[in-house]
């Protein structure tokens, strides 16, 4: 590669000599952009969170309270069971008020057989959102794998 001018050809008379390479390689310089790039786009996140703070100390809230959540079951019969124990829908009504005032984040864990009717369900749901309880689960097994036993 010659990157002046050549000696073969610079005669006086100006005979054909060979031409200075002047084209820049464009390649290598994308090549490394492109690279930088990623490594902005992996690092960032990871900057964002490495502020230091000195945080105030509370027990209000901690974050390792466990979640509040009610049991409530319907077997094939109908019959409605919260937390393991057979209730009316009045007394149901009145036991989800109350667990709604003692936290309004409560869930409600809702387990129903596979026969009680769509309408059934519903119903409760409705008595659970009435009573202040938004928060409903729906609480179902894994289907078996084909050719297991049980």
């Amino acid at each position: 590669m010659a990157f002046g001018r050549s000696s073969l050809g610079s005669s006086a008379t100006g005979g054909g000599g060979q031409r200075p390479l002047s084209d820049i390689n464009v390649t290598p310089l994308v090549d490394v952009m492109l690279v930088l790039l990623v490594i902005f786009i992996i690092t960032a996140p990871l900057m964002a969170s490495s502020i230091k703070l000195d945080l105030p100390q509370t027990d209000a809230g901690q974050p390792n309270d466990a979640p509040k959540f009610v049991s409530l079951a319907v077997d094939a019969a109908g019959k409605v069971f919260l937390n393991d124990q057979p209730v009316t829908d009045e007394e149901l009504a009145a036991r989800l008020e109350k667990a709604a005032v003692d936290s309004k984040d409560t869930e409600v864990q809702l387990r129903a057989d596979q026969t009680v009717p769509y309408g059934k369900v519903v119903a409760l749901m409705g008595i659970a959102n009435k009573a202040g309880l938004s928060r409903i689960g729906f609480v179902t097994e894994a289907a078996e794998a084909p050719g297991k036993p049980r």
